[in-house]
Order: C-alpha cells, then sequence, then structure tokens
C-alpha cells in the first residue's frame, strides 16, 4: 500500500504527459483537421482578446490624457442657494472677495498652488485702431495659471508676480489671435486695445493647450494679471479658482481642507448649504473606469458565442476520433489500459486542441489589434508639466515616438484566452473522453 502511495505522485504526471505527447501526435497526424477544428475557438478568442486590447488601449489613452490635464486639480466656483436668489446683496455674499485665498496656502497643507480665473467672456478687441470683428476671451489669471494649464510661451514671456504686484496692463495672446491681427511671428512689444479694458501691452505668445482628445481653442485668447482686471472696476468679480494638490493620492484631502477653510472664511455655520462648490476630476476618472469595465463585459459576452460554436466543433470532431480509434481504445484496455487513462488521454487532446486554437486566436487577436490601432488618429497631447527651461520641441519629439507605439493585448487578455479555452476543452471533451473510456474491449476489438 505504501508502494502504491509513492507510485501516484510519479505515475500521474508521467500518464499526463504521455497523453499530451499522444494528442500532439494525433493533432500533428491531422493537422488541416485539426485547424478547421479550431476555427470557433480561433475567432472566439481572436475577438475576445483584441476587444480587450483595444477598449484598454482606449481607456489608457483618455486616463493618460487626463493626466496631461490634471487628475490633481479641483475646481472651486461660486455658487447661488435657493435662498440667496432675489435678495438684495445676495451677489456681493456669493462672488469670492479677492482676498479670500490670501490664506490658503497656509491653511490648506494638501494644496501646492493655486490660480484665481475671472473670465469676461469674448469681447471685441482693437489693433491700431482697426477693430477686430470677432470676439476674442479675456481673462485675468495668477502667475501660477500657465503651470497649472501646461501653457508656456513660444515667444515672449509669462505673467509674473511683479505684473501681479504692480497691476500692470500686460497681456499675453494665443496663436489664434496673433494670426488674425496679422501681427509678426513674435508678437513681443505691441500694443492691443481689449475693449473698456483699455490698452494692453504684448509681452508673450502662449503656447497650444493640453485638451482633452486633442480638442483645440477654436478662438482668440488673452490673458492678463488678475488684479488689473479686478483693481480696475469697483463691483465685486465673479471668478472661478483652480487649485492643485501636491498629488492625486492627496486630492480628497485637499478637497476637505479647502471646504473646511471656505466655510470659515464665508462664515458658514455646521449643516448650512455652502455657497460655493469643489470640483475633482475622479468621479470622471471612476465613470470611464466603469465604462470600459462594462463595454469589456459586453463585448466578451458576444464574443463568447464563437466559443460556444467551437466548443461544439471540438465535440463533434472528438466524437469522430474516437470512432476512428476504436480498435486502438479495444487493444489498449486489452493489454491493461484502465478507464481512467483513457479518459485521460482523449480529455488531455481535446484541451490541447482548443489551447492551440486559443494560441493562433491571440496571434490574430494582436494582428487585428495593431491593424485598428494604424487608423486611430496620431495626436497625443503633451504629457509633461509645463517648465519654462524646457525645450519646446521635446512633445513633439515625444508625439513622434508615441506614434510608432502599438497597442498590445495586456496579461490579463492572455490569461483569459487561455483558460477559457482550456474549460471549452475540458467541457466539451469530456462526453467523448467518457464514451471513449466506457467502450467494451471485445467489442471495440471487433470494431471495423
Amino acid at each position: 500500500m505504501i508502494a502504491s502511495a509513492l507510485r501516484l505522485p510519479v505515475a500521474l504526471p508521467l500518464l499526463i504527459y504521455q497523453s499530451v505527447v499522444l494528442a500532439a501526435a494525433q493533432i500533428w497526424a491531422n493537422k488541416v483537421r485539426a485547424v478547421l477544428t479550431t476555427m470557433g475557438i480561433l475567432i472566439g478568442v481572436a475577438a475576445v482578446s483584441s476587444v480587450i486590447a483595444l477598449i484598454d488601449g482606449m481607456k489608457e489613452r483618455v486616463l493618460a490624457e487626463f493626466e496631461a490635464y490634471g487628475t490633481n486639480k479641483l475646481s472651486i466656483h461660486p455658487q447661488w442657494r435657493k435662498s440667496d436668489i432675489g435678495q438684495r446683496g445676495a451677489w456681493r455674499r456669493i462672488v469670492f472677495k479677492n482676498n479670500l485665498f490670501d490664506e490658503l496656502l497656509d491653511r490648506c497643507p494638501s494644496v501646492e498652488m493655486f490660480s484665481r480665473d475671472a473670465g469676461y467672456g469674448t469681447m471685441p478687441i482693437a489693433y491700431r485702431g482697426q477693430v477686430e470683428e470677432e470676439q476674442v476671451a479675456f481673462n485675468g489669471v495668477d502667475p501660477q495659471w500657465h503651470t497649472i494649464e501646461r501653457r508656456g510661451t513660444v515667444a515672449g514671456r509669462p505673467l509674473t508676480m511683479m505684473d501681479s504686484q504692480q497691476t500692470r496692463r500686460v497681456a499675453v495672446i494665443n496663436q489664434k489671435l496673433r494670426d488674425k491681427l496679422n501681427l509678426d511671428k513674435d508678437p513681443t512689444g505691441e500694443v492691443i486695445q481689449i475693449d473698456y479694458f483699455g490698452k494692453f501691452l504684448v509681452v508673450g505668445m502662449l503656447d497650444q493647450p493640453v485638451t482633452m482628445m486633442g480638442q483645440d481653442a477654436q478662438e482668440g485668447q488673452v490673458i492678463a494679471p488678475f488684479t488689473y482686471t479686478t483693481w480696475r472696476f469697483n463691483w465685486p468679480t465673479w471668478y472661478d479658482v483652480t487649485a492643485v494638490a501636491k498629488s492625486r493620492e492627496l486630492v480628497e484631502d485637499a478637497k476637505a481642507e479647502l471646504d473646511f477653510f471656505l466655510r470659515q472664511k464665508r462664515h458658514l455655520k455646521p449643516g448650512e448649504e455652502p455657497n460655493f462648490r469643489i470640483e475633482t476630476a475622479a468621479r470622471a476618472v471612476d465613470e470611464i473606469n466603469t465604462l470600459a469595465s462594462t463595454l469589456t463585459t459586453v463585448a466578451g459576452g458576444i464574443v463568447a458565442i464563437s466559443l460556444l460554436v467551437g466548443g461544439v466543433g471540438i465535440m463533434n470532431i472528438m466524437l469522430v476520433s474516437v470512432s476512428e480509434r476504436t480498435r486502438e481504445i479495444g487493444l489498449r484496455k486489452a493489454v491493461g489500459a484502465r478507464p481512467s487513462a483513457i479518459l485521460t488521454q482523449f480529455l488531455i487532446e481535446s484541451v490541447v486542441l482548443c489551447l492551440l486554437g486559443g494560441a493562433l486566436g491571440l496571434i490574430v487577436g494582436q494582428g487585428l489589434t495593431s491593424g485598428v490601432a494604424c487608423f486611430l488618429p496620431a495626436d497625443v497631447n503633451r504629457m509633461m508639466m509645463y517648465d519654462p527651461m524646457r525645450d519646446e520641441t521635446a512633445p513633439e519629439e515625444e508625439s513622434k515616438q508615441a506614434t510608432g507605439q502599438s497597442i498590445i493585448i495586456p496579461p490579463r487578455a492572455i490569461e483569459l484566452a487561455f483558460v477559457f479555452s482550456a474549460f471549452v476543452g475540458v467541457a466539451f471533451g469530456m462526453f467523448p473522453a467518457i464514451k471513449a473510456a466506457s467502450l467494451d474491449p471485445i467489442e471495440a476489438l471487433r470494431h471495423e
């Protein structure tokens, strides 16, 4: 009994090895039939793997563009409450005072920087007395805006702290406005008139913005120091604030700190409805992940039909194989082969056949994925934080490198393909294997 117990761990791997060798020999002897039999598995695995690869690639691209846009950003906006509507002086209570955020960095340790942004909508602009018919977007911002929005300058200089502290009438324009006004390639030193805000000296030109999904601004743009645009008039200015957490992991901490800071500064009681709102990109990222998972599940369920069809084909060909090898089965049983050995042999042959289809399906799936990826837009947004000292050609070089990259089937899709293939082999090969194992040796030897 002890000897048989010691032989069992050796006999089982040996039986499996011999069964795999026999299965490979049978498949090699009927190569064309084996490939045609696995077409259903091949198509199913190719469809599943390519769909998962493309969805993962799309998700990673969108998340990468969110990363470039800034997943650690927080947007702070004044917000009207129902109780404020129609009340006298409500406007002054709702808008942010210009000095409201002076202590923000000291009181909110998770916040790295912030910029106020007073958007004045679109305004007519004049250059050398000629009024531009098309409207341009005009914003008053803090110098940190350049870093937060990844908007450096390709000519001249960005806004500085000196501009802000001395409320200088300087402006930075974008390339579209330069072209509309027919300015020189380097527009610095020109003077433009911004409607009733007065004349501004152009000190720089913005580079292209980091935008979501390759979109670009379609209008001219002018930015000026926030302090000048708000000091120019006596009435309170409606402005928003964009803050940046020190890391993506600290976004929720930064949001809680900002909420506590603003409730104190705006004298809100505990439980009182806030007259401001704080938004983050975390919710959008979660929705993208959920959507990708849902699409993967639905697509996997649809293409699983191909695996079902392939499984039926495997069962059919294994039944044919049992019928063709009936005399062989009877001979093996006559010389002492156990039914379990016969069952294992045919079951492993079915699994090997399915794994072969799965491997071919992965190769075809990678080919399909690479083919589809060639037709996707090649534009790649800048994935780096603005650095005034960096080479402005770096994003272009980065885009060229990314264009040549291909979408690769993720490891989880490969694992899923082989697991499904093995499952189909076991599920649809079990009946033919049982039939082979249950054959009577005498009747099998008489089979013609």
